[in-house]
């Protein structure tokens, strides 16, 4: 049962009961207090810790934020780029999440903590204060009684009428206060209900209104997440196939470590010990050296490098060598050892300690030393050997391992990732290969071969060619499309290679890739998806002639290449490549200054120095023609990465390389308005140097070692012409992502491309402080290596450098 009422009527009275009941609700308001002081403490250590867990939060977003991952080699996949961004990604999560979360800390503050607060001084202390006085006048009230009672009678009739009059006087007030006091009771009973309820309602509110915000941002975030979960199983899978690959190239190498050695410019190199003699009290030491040899020139370079020190290298020494002589033991105490005489040293001859006997022969083969034995230390890369051929037996051979496989297992799953027994699958491949037999074998009917076996089969078929099915020499230019660019300009390059494979490689691709495409469109029983089938079907199609660790990071970029041949088919195979599409300038090497093609597909960009700028001298003489074909040095616009230097100028701006004009903003104007001749004279030095054979760059980016800027002028300088008014076609689509750049689509031609950079306003201005005139030399500030400057359309804008050829 709850509180008995507090009647009006009872205050009167002012009985036991009554008093009891009042005690009664008076222990409950206590109760009530000691709730609201507790809830209070509670809610207040509640925000704390939600602030502390928001810290926490925030903090590890910028750890997540702040790491970024290293990769292998010279780019990545897309799969391994999403992966990449995806740390950036729960960074941005975890920060809006915490955002909604500081709100609910403020809520609480403002929709719990302040109205009970507000509540427990008001209202229950209001309450306490009626208490007091309750009490004062209840002791007064009854005291005055007991005085008044105890007056004798025989007092006076006015004295004990007024003193009648006086407790009548005080009994009326204290029912007046017992009856306030009893009203304040029960409406602060009444209440207490709402007014510490609805607080704690809104409370919740605020929570649930967080939960609900977290589940908005986990619903935005799911898309996401289903194709970072994508990403990291493709990436997982190339990883597999990559890590087999790598450890077979590891045993290869530990069965046989000389037959895998690298080709590289050096004719031998590896340690050796020198012996550094002292004056004759302190004998003589030998110091580890690495040391590297290239028989073309007779070069000898040896470097000190001691792995105990923390692998410290030390100063290189560098020589030619003239005689090598092999050291036999009855004249030096030590074993292995040959001495070496130089034309540039001053001490001769230095003796040096191979490892073993073994590894003494091989510099001494290398060094044309007496007493050496014949090693050839640059054997070739062998291709691998094998009775598989491209010929008719070979085409029989897959077309009857595909008519089985599309007839008795394409729905099998883990086709061709299931591997078949060895021995079984050798002897089918021998029948197979063998034209007596080849002929007699029905594998879509008998029940002899399984499924697992043929596909194992028709794989070793595969690998155990000569070449691989995609060439050797077009291996680095499939590689290339796989590691950059848009979806598009991936396909239009392959499109364009397939076409470049011999015709009998090019037939039998377009009969696999076409059985592929059937196998990934029962994907879903088969489970062999594109990506499954790339990381099959990459290392089989595709090999690097040199097999090294850093070729088989190439694995996952072999994947790409047949995952693209599987969804394009039919273009690929079944069109001509675009006449307008030519082969990309950087096939071979990716311009390292240019922007990358798959920053413009993500949204990023390098951003422009601001504080550097590139003085970029662009002479044009507008009476003259363009060259003609025949005045053109083919690689003119190489010339611009050439390694020849440019002459010191004679009175040097702030902060000027002499191989690269790099100047302070600040200074430039002023610079630039006071020294036009060395602008000039220094050009036309540069200009001189560059007429002697140009080397032909593959990246077709300047590099700091160059003069930045092409040039045109007539006369002596005649053969600067062939960087004026050249002819570009675009080779990949590009979006302009700045008012300044130019958007365009494959096969675009740009007319008068030059390398430089961005426009300025002030181009005019310098031209004329420069004493050039308005027709002569322009300056212009180059900000971005690896971008040009063209006309499209009548349009003149920037150009990225590797998205266009020069025609």
């Amino acid at each position: 049962m709850g509180l008995q009422p507090l009647e009006f009527s009872d205050c009167y009275l002012d009985s036991p009961w009554f008093r009891e009941r009042i005690r009664a609700h008076e222990a409950e308001l206590e109760k009530t207090n000691k709730f609201i002081k507790e809830l209070l403490k509670d809610g207040k250590n509640l925000i704390a810790a939600t602030k502390n867990l928001s810290a926490a939060q925030r903090k590890f977003a910028h750890s997540l934020r702040d790491f970024k991952f290293e990769f292998i080699g010279d780019a990545e996949t897309d799969d391994e780029r999403c992966i990449d961004a995806s740390l950036c990604e729960f960074s941005n999560f975890l920060k809006n999440l915490e955002e909604q979360r500081e709100i609910l800390a403020l809520s609480v503050t403002e929709t719990l903590i302040k109205p009970l607060e507000k509540f427990r001084k008001e209202q229950l202390g209001a309450v306490k204060e009626e208490k007091k006085k309750f009490d004062k006048e209840t002791e007064k009230n009854y005291s005055l009684l007991e005085k008044h009672l105890n007056l004798s009678a025989k007092k006076k009739e006015p004295q004990l009428l007024e003193a009648d009059f006086q407790v009548e006087q005080n009994r009326k007030h204290f029912y007046e206060l017992s009856l306030e006091y009893v009203c304040k009771l029960q409406e602060i009973q009444e209440r207490k209900k709402f007014e510490c309820v609805e607080p704690v309602l809104s409370f919740f509110q605020g929570m649930f209104t967080f939960y609900h915000q977290g589940y908005e941002l986990a619903k935005d975030f799911n898309h996401y997440k289903m194709a970072l979960q994508i990403n990291i199983q493709n990436t997982r899978n190339r990883f597999e196939g990559a890590r087999w690959e790598v450890e077979e190239l590891m045993n290869k190498i530990r069965r046989n470590p000389q037959e895998h050695k690298r080709a590289n410019q050096f004719t031998i190199e590896g340690y050796l010990y020198v012996q550094e003699k002292r004056p004759a009290p302190f004998g003589s030491s030998w110091i580890k050296h690495y040391c590297m040899y290239r028989k073309e020139t007779k070069k000898f370079t040896m470097i000190p490098f001691e792995h105990r020190s923390g692998g410290k290298m030390g100063d290189g020494d560098i020589f030619f060598l003239t005689c090598c002589t092999k050291r036999n033991m009855d004249t030096i105490d030590r074993r292995f050892c040959f001495d070496i005489e130089a034309t540039d040293r001053f001490v001769t001859p230095v003796t040096m300690q191979a490892f073993s006997e073994e590894d003494r022969k091989l510099w001494m083969e290398a060094l044309d030393g007496k007493e050496a034995l014949f090693i050839n230390l640059n054997r070739a890369n062998t291709k691998r050997e094998g009775s598989a051929q491209l010929d008719k037996i070979g085409f029989t051979i897959l077309r009857k391992c595909i008519s089985a496989v599309e007839t008795r297992g394409i729905n099998d799953q883990g086709l061709y990732r299931v591997v078949g027994v060895s021995s079984k699958v050798q002897r089918l491949l021998s029948l197979l290969m063998d034209a007596k037999t080849c002929s007699e074998i029905d594998l879509e009917n008998s029940i002899d071969w399984e499924v697992k076996t043929i596909t194992s089969a028709m794989k070793q078929y595969l690998r155990s060619l000569p070449e691989p099915l995609m060439t050797y020499e077009l291996h680095g230019e499939f590689i290339i499309p796989a590691k950059s660019g848009s979806p598009e300009s991936r396909v239009n390059a392959i499109h364009f290679l397939v076409h470049k494979l011999p015709e009998k490689n090019k037939e039998m691709l377009d009969i696999l890739v076409k059985h592929l495409v059937n196998v990934s469109d029962h994907a879903k029983k088969n489970l062999m998806t594109v990506a499954n089938l790339g990381v099959v079907f990459g290392p089989t199609l595709m090999r690097p002639q040199e097999e090294t660790v850093a070729a088989l990071m190439d694995l996952k970029f072999q994947n790409i290449v047949v995952e693209i041949l599987i969804e394009n088919h039919e273009k690929i195979f079944r069109t001509l490549p675009d006449a307008t599409f030519s082969e990309p300038i950087s096939m071979s090497v990716s311009p390292p200054n240019a922007p990358p093609r798959q920053s413009r597909r993500q949204g990023q960009r390098n951003k422009r120095p601001l504080a550097v700028y590139n003085l970029c001298l662009e002479l044009d003489n507008v009476d003259n023609h363009s060259p003609s074909r025949e005045d053109t040095p083919t690689g003119s616009m190489d010339s611009l990465s050439s390694q020849s230097p440019t002459p010191a100028i004679s009175s040097s701006p702030p902060e000027i390389d002499k191989n690269h004009l790099i100047l302070e903003s600040g200074d430039l104007a002023d610079w630039a308005t006071n020294h036009p001749s060395q602008i000039r004279s220094s050009m036309v030095s540069w200009l001189n140097t560059q007429s002697p054979a140009i080397p032909t760059s593959a990246t077709r980016t300047p590099t700091r070692s160059s003069f930045p800027f092409p040039v045109s002028v007539s006369g002596s300088d005649r053969q600067a012409e062939s960087v004026t008014n050249r002819r570009a076609r675009a080779v990949y689509p590009c979006e302009a992502e700045h008012s300044s750049e130019l958007s365009f689509q494959i096969g675009a031609v740009f007319e008068d491309a030059w390398l430089g950079g961005i426009f300025s306003r002030e181009r005019s201005t310098y031209r004329k402080n420069l004493g050039f005139g308005s027709k002569g030399v322009q300056v212009q500030f180059s900000r971005e290596p690896g971008w040009l400057e063209g006309t499209l359309n009548g349009r003149r804008g920037l150009i990225p450098q590797n998205y266009v050829q020069f025609l």
